[in-house]
């Protein structure tokens, strides 16, 4: 599965394309087939630095997956600051973990400012992608957030997640739609569909997906409105 192909897996998407959550559910399904590794998950999202993903802090914590929070996560004090323990991910070849990139264009940034770390290292960046949500909703907005976080970035994309979704209303039908879009938009991009992703909960039999590989995840991020 895409999650255990490299070293440092990065995930990035726009708003509501439930990154965090892809992240945080392949950091447990990370630990159940590499039970002897050593494991991080860094969230890097130093706009909004309120990690949503703290609600997983626990059940993370009983998996033996190491958390970094950005400096002053959970405040309401805004400081840009990047967390000094995610770079053990570039010291310690005996790690493998997930960076959890937000804030849009402004957060991809941030993988600008560790392009020489990154490009060292056996790394893989994936676009989540949730065409029920703005910006992302047909091929040719997916395109152009595509080559927005790509130039904020300083990488190219190196796949897309279909984690079209409806919340608890998802249904396998509205996946595949979802699938058929970001299909479409790598014939623009020229970037694959690396899996699509659906919370264990919904129905996918009879559901015709092009892309047979599936990322089944559990509810872990419980969002404040």
């Amino acid at each position: 599965m895409f999650y255990l192909d490299h070293r440092l897996t990065i995930i990035i998407g726009a708003y509501g394309s439930g990154k965090s959550e892809i992240a945080v559910n392949m950091s447990v399904a990370q630990r159940k087939a590499l039970p002897d590794k050593k494991l991080l998950i860094a969230d890097l999202d130093i706009v909004n630095p309120f990690y949503r993903s703290s609600d997983c802090a626990d059940a993370l914590k009983e998996a033996g997956v190491r958390l970094v929070t950005p400096m002053y996560a959970g405040s309401n004090v805004d400081a840009p600051v990047l967390p000094p323990d995610m770079y053990v991910i570039f010291d310690d070849e005996s790690y493998q973990g997930i960076f959890d990139i937000g804030g849009e264009d402004m957060g991809a940034l941030v993988l600008g400012s560790l392009k020489h770390r990154i490009e060292n290292t056996d790394a893989a960046i994936y676009m989540a992608v949730n065409t029920l949500r703005p910006f992302t909703s047909d091929p040719e907005q997916i395109a152009i957030m595509t080559n927005e976080l790509s130039a904020a970035a300083g990488f190219k994309i190196d796949g897309y997640l279909n984690n079209t979704n409806l919340l608890e209303e998802t249904t396998g039908e509205i996946l595949a739609e979802g699938e058929n879009k970001i299909l479409e938009a790598g014939k623009l991009t020229g970037i694959p569909l690396i899996a699509n992703c659906a919370m264990e909960t919904v129905d996918l039999s009879g559901v015709s997906l092009k892309n047979p590989d599936v990322f089944k995840m559990k509810r872990m991020i419980h969002y404040a409105y």
